[in-house]
Parts: C-alpha cells; sequence; structure tokens
C-alpha cells in the first residue's frame, strides 16, 4: 500500500503543478523513457527540469485507472493540454519504495469508425 500511496501523491501533485511533490516519487538516478520519440531522460533532477520547462504546461490531468502489484506499476491517465487529449499510459518499476524506471507512451485520440457500432458503447 506505501506504493499505491506514493503513486496516487505523485499522481495529485502532477495534476496541480507541485513538480517537487511530483517528482519526490524517483530515485535520483531514475531513467525515464518515452519510446515514441526515442528520448531516454536520465535522473531525477532532469526530469524535474523537463517536465518544468514543457511550454505548453497541461490545462487538465485525470488519472483512468491505476493497476499493480510488487515492483510493477502502471497508470492509464489522460493529459488536457489546452483543449487537445493525450492518452497516456506510465509503466513504473519501483526499487526500494521509489521509481527507478519509468516508460510513458502517448496517444492521441481518433474517432472510432462506423463498422464497429454494433459491437461497442461509446464513454
Amino acid at each position: 500500500m506505501a506504493i499505491r500511496t506514493a503513486i496516487d501523491q505523485h499522481w495529485a501533485a502532477s495534476a496541480a503543478g507541485d513538480q517537487d511533490a511530483e517528482h519526490a516519487i524517483y530515485h535520483d538516478d531514475a531513467v525515464c523513457e518515452y519510446p515514441q520519440s526515442g528520448e531516454v531522460i536520465h535522473g531525477r533532477k532532469n526530469l524535474q527540469a523537463l517536465r518544468s520547462h514543457h511550454p505548453g504546461k497541461p490545462s487538465g490531468f485525470k488519472v483512468r485507472r491505476v493497476t499493480g502489484d510488487g515492483a510493477l506499476w502502471v497508470t492509464e491517465y489522460t493529459i488536457d493540454y489546452q483543449g487537445k487529449l493525450a492518452y497516456t499510459v506510465s509503466i513504473m518499476t519501483f526499487r526500494d519504495g521509489k521509481v527507478a524506471h519509468e516508460t510513458q507512451y502517448f496517444a492521441d485520440p481518433f474517432d472510432a469508425p462506423s463498422w464497429r457500432a454494433e459491437w461497442v458503447e461509446r464513454e
């Protein structure tokens, strides 16, 4: 439960724009990967600096689901960048109660094709 509490505090701080509290969850030597852009961020300080200098700071943030156990946790959430949603997945690996490695995937929304309508329901 300590890790789940830390994750909840991390996402709440991220949504509130509290950079120090948001990054308290990471080890100093944490690694964060953005596979879609090919970027790898080494160290909590670099990760916090990168996020602190984002030119289009998020205007909204919503956690959809957090699942995990032991050292591996996954969070699905949306980020609102001034009206444009990014559907995001964060995969965190913990060591000694802090994040040692995180991989984040970002996806744009898309219109559902009409041919699937009879088998799906819309949110």
